[in-house]
């Protein structure tokens, strides 16, 4: 499949073929992708990145493994040596142009840095809560990201984050408080994104909270939690339909505000109709919840492929679910399949038509 960078320069040699745009202007332009092209990731620098993940999840298995025959001298020496060749071996390299196997040092001295917490603690027995552990690993790989201005370290840092969410979520080591804080770690990490310009790392940290919004309802009131989250996404919606560009411009998410905003819509509804499964409150949400979906295709499916096939996905869960609630019960084995044949196949014909209207108009057509 052909890179982005390709297809560009492809349409560009189109548009100065058709006349669109002079010469000179065309190779302007190629030049521009060029020169954006090589300051990105590469498919070699992706590649490191990969080892490098591999190469930090052998780190962190020798550590569990205990490693008995090598003095404790060694095992610590050793891992705080990769700490600091990774470090800067990375930087060294950043400053050489080679930014995507920076990276990937910097994930190796990460996860060494994560190991060295976890061997010390194994070998001294500290005594201690290993959800702190993780803070402290949370920590320190976030001020390497702020210092190195290191875009996957900041994602890294997120997902050490998430991982103390589960730990203190589900009470995997021990019974523990929820952690609240969360909210306030992704706001301090919502600003570091910005600093490090991760975007991905922003992506991560909205779905987080909406993971986080889901835990809190299993631990709390789900109903509760599920109304707020579907609220605050519906407000969102309005906004990134109302105003894209002041939204996009205050988030920067690449335009993908909607497409999360509706994923914790239908993740606040879904709560909703799970504390309200018996009652008519779920009619009554179900009905919302294709109401939004319709809207949103309308309003603001047009510019996202994604956000369209997320929102048919969730008209299709709804109509199964409610199909399954209300009126499975009362019709046997052929009748259900009989009945999800032609919801399916309405619902592929309706896809089939909007994806049609969404399309862009040749100029000839448009005429």
């Amino acid at each position: 499949m052909a890179s982005y960078a390709t297809k560009v320069k492809n349409d560009i040699a189109r548009w100065v073929a058709s006349g669109l745009v002079d010469r000179a202007t065309g190779d302007a332009l190629v030049r521009d992708v060029e020169a954006n092209e090589r300051n990105g990731l590469n498919f070699g620098s992706i590649l490191a990145i990969m080892a490098a993940l591999l190469f930090a999840a052998a780190i962190l298995i020798l550590v569990a493994a205990n490693w008995e025959a090598i003095p404790r001298v060694a095992r610590v020496g050793a891992l705080f040596a990769v700490i600091f060749a990774g470090y800067v071996g990375g930087a060294v390299l950043k400053e050489r142009g080679h930014g995507g196997f920076a990276e990937a040092l910097w994930l190796i001295a990460a996860a060494a840095f994560g190991g060295s917490i976890a061997l010390v603690g194994q070998m001294y027995h500290f005594s201690g809560d290993e959800a702190a552990a993780v803070v402290t690993w949370c920590v320190g790989t976030a001020i390497a990201a702020a210092a190195l201005r290191s875009n996957a370290l900041t994602v890294a840092a997120v997902g050490i984050a998430d991982a103390w969410l589960v730990l203190k979520g589900f009470e995997i080591f021990r019974r523990s408080e929820f952690p609240h804080l969360f909210v306030a770690v992704m706001a301090v990490f919502w600003a570091l994104s910005f600093w490090t310009q991760s975007r991905a790392a922003r992506h991560l940290i909205v779905l987080s909270l909406i993971f986080y919004a889901v835990l809190l309802g299993i631990h709390y009131d789900t109903l509760e939690v599920g109304l707020v989250l579907a609220l605050v996404s519906a407000a969102l919606l309005a906004v990134a339909a109302l105003a894209p560009i002041p939204s996009e411009r205050l988030v920067q998410l690449g335009g993908r505000l909607p497409l999360h905003a509706l994923v914790g819509f239908l993740t606040g509804l879904g709560m909703i109709q799970i504390d309200r499964l018996d009652e008519q409150g779920f009619v009554m949400a179900a009905a919302v919840a294709l109401a939004v979906i319709a809207a949103v295709v309308i309003f603001l499916g047009r510019e996202s492929r994604a956000l369209r096939w997320i929102a048919y996905l969730g008209f299709a869960f709804e109509l199964a679910v409610v199909y399954l609630v209300t009126v499975g019960s009362m019709l046997g084995t052929a009748g259900f399949f009989f009945a999800a044949a032609i919801i399916l196949a309405g619902l592929a014909y309706a896809i089939i038509r909007i994806e049609r209207r969404m399309k862009p108009q040749s100029p000839q057509g448009a005429a």
